[in-house]
């Protein structure tokens, strides 16, 4: 607990793998709903998170929780913490 606090709560998402990139980095879809603020219409956002596989067991199609990490390389700033589901074929 006294870990946690020093170093700060870090975010999780939850999205779907939709490429591998190179060995043990994988590219995450994260997608979130949210409503308008006055028109109340339920909107959809994407975003794409490049993170580190380092197990390097992920497939495409598999839904995963990131969390957000100090940079491994340029553009990763995630690393993969559980696989949630495999892709269904």
């Amino acid at each position: 607990m006294a870990e946690a606090k020093k170093r700060g709560v870090r975010k999780t998402r939850t999205g779907t793998v939709i490429s591998k990139s190179g060995s043990k980095s994988v590219v995450v879809l994260v997608e979130r709903r949210y409503p308008h603020p006055i028109y109340k219409k339920v909107l959809k956002k994407q975003a794409k998170c490049h993170a580190h596989d380092e197990s390097n067991e992920v497939q495409k199609g598999d839904r995963v929780k990131i969390v957000e990490t100090k940079p491994v390389s340029k553009l990763k700033k995630w690393r993969v913490v559980e696989v949630l589901g495999k892709k269904s074929e």
